[in-house]
């Protein structure tokens, strides 16, 4: 009996490990997003996000977060996509194209549909064009390692203090303040400022997610803010300043109502709304890293241990 009880707990044990290290969830994707990611169809040329987008960071395959390509490898090849003359090592897998002529490349994580790869057209040194779809990419602001990384969506008042302490959290790595939830595309903050957009002000969390996880943001954003106000946080009034937390696959909405329902139990009478995530616009630049470049600490923002 001893024995067999020994190889359960090693088999637990295994099992737990295995679990630890498993990938993400993968991110649900919209219907425009699933006819390319999935079903391999290609955007109309010089309509992506970052087609003529020049920021220094990563592009991310928007399924999965994996690594794809740095910024210093993008150029302009004139012809309606981003080109990449170079992706992370190993992050990008090319297969011989359905139509037995072109290269196509995906992402080496998860598979998802990026584009095509095509060499000798002498753009760069390189020799080599990754002709990437936009809406297959996400982009973070800072220069990261190869390796999968996880998103969040929280929207808790001004997004000012919400990013400025998620910033500070570690196993994140970038935080991006932008608009999301509402029906109107690239909106700018004065539309926001005017209620009518259906836009909540929200932070994008991007994280490593070896070093923390989502349930810990979680834990952290629901204390970082008042999740009982509804429409308001502190001073500012509004429906864009509401308590929300955006969802990006089912892993993400069993953790959110998991948290939101131990509130509950502690009699606390919460509005955050849980809401699945539709398409998140940064916010313009002045309002990125607002507090850490003023010198400032926020104004309706504050640690309150509740868990």
């Amino acid at each position: 009996m001893r024995i067999v009880f020994i190889i359960m707990i090693v088999l637990l044990s295994m099992e737990q490990n295995t679990r630890s290290q498993e990938k993400p969830a993968f991110n649900d994707l919209t219907a425009e997003e699933a006819k390319v990611i999935i079903s391999k169809a290609t955007e109309y040329p010089f309509t992506g996000l970052y087609e003529k987008f020049n920021a220094k960071g990563t592009y991310l395959c928007k399924q999965c977060g994996n690594a794809l390509f740095h910024s210093e490898t993008k150029f302009d090849a004139a012809c309606g996509w981003p080109s990449f003359d170079d992706e992370i090592e190993g992050a990008v897998k090319s297969v011989r194209d359905a139509d037995g002529m072109r290269t196509e490349i995906v992402c080496a994580s998860c598979g998802g549909h990026l584009g095509h790869v095509f060499t000798g057209e002498g753009f760069t040194p390189k020799n080599t064009r990754h002709c990437v779809n936009s809406i297959s990419l996400d982009f973070v602001p800072q220069v990261l390692p190869a390796g999968n990384y996880g998103t969040a969506l929280f929207a808790g008042g001004c997004f000012w203090g919400v990013e400025y302490f998620l910033q500070k959290e570690p196993g994140v790595v970038a935080v991006v303040s932008g608009y999301t939830g509402g029906q109107v595309k690239n909106p700018s903050y004065r539309e926001v400022c005017t209620g009518n957009t259906g836009h909540a002000e929200t932070v994008r969390v991007t994280f490593d997610a070896k070093k923390t996880s989502y349930e810990k943001l979680v834990k952290l954003f629901l204390e970082i803010h008042d999740p009982t106000q509804v429409d308001r946080q502190g001073p500012d009034i509004g429906d864009q300043y509401r308590s929300e937390i955006f969802y990006k696959n089912e892993e993400q909405r069993r953790i959110a109502q998991k948290y939101l329902g131990l509130l509950r139990d502690k009699g606390l009478k919460v509005a955050t709304r849980v809401t699945k995530a539709s398409e998140f616009y940064p916010a313009e630049e002045y309002h990125q890293d607002y507090y850490f470049r003023n010198g400032k600490v926020p104004y309706c923002h504050a640690y309150t241990q509740r868990f």
